[in-house]
């Protein structure tokens, strides 16, 4: 998948092409090998096949077959299901078990958080549009309109492409990135809160 990123950067040269062509063909091999010998190895070759992550081990080198030797460029987006390489290592990690738990401990407050987050996001763009409708009515045209300011300005990101003129609307923004700092770290603390639990958890088990 890496090789398959890179390849895509311009101005590589044809050695450089060579050498990523060469290690993506050999990773083919290498999972094609592990593919042939898990089906071997399985005691119900079908229930295996078919299972996630047997389809997850099939998907990480038969979009390679597919869209080799074909000059079908559009066929080549078959290869976008190598990205799927990445989540074999799903059965091996700890870690990911463990943010399994850290949000089921913590996911009715996240479900408020989002449910109170929707809300202020609502509350910013009525609040925007009442400041600052009158005096840029091709900008903020309705309330609709104005969500994609209270999204930009919530989230901290500020693209600066609707932003407010008048002394209303700048303070009224200032208190919404106020409360945009909180929207993003109350949920990124009660993640942190949780896997640290989990990670207790893991070590009194061993």
């Amino acid at each position: 998948m890496s090789s398959f990123s890179i390849n895509t950067f311009p101005g590589l040269t044809q050695e450089q092409k060579r050498i990523l062509n060469f290690f993506e063909v050999f990773s083919v091999v290498i999972f094609t090998f592990e593919y042939i010998c898990r089906v071997y190895a399985a005691q119900n070759r079908l229930n295996f096949i078919f299972s996630f992550y047997g389809l997850i081990d099939l998907m990480a080198f038969l979009p390679f077959y597919m869209a080799s030797g074909m000059d079908l460029r559009a066929l080549r987006i078959v290869r976008l299901f190598q990205v799927f390489r990445v989540l074999k290592l799903l059965r091996y990690s700890k870690a990911v078990a463990r943010f399994s738990r850290a949000f089921r401990m913590v996911k009715e407050e996240l479900v408020l958080f989002g449910v109170t987050a929707l809300i202020l996001l609502y509350l910013s763009a009525v609040g925007i549009y009442y400041f600052e409708s009158a005096a840029q009515p091709e900008q903020f045209k309705s309330i609709f309109h104005s969500l994609w300011w209270a999204v930009t300005t919530l989230t901290t990101v500020g693209y600066g492409d609707m932003y407010p003129v008048t002394l209303g609307g700048r303070i009224f923004t200032f208190f919404v990135l106020l409360i945009g700092l909180g929207v993003v770290a109350i949920p990124t603390g009660l993640v942190a809160s949780a896997l640290s639990k989990a990670r207790l958890e893991d070590v009194e088990s061993d």
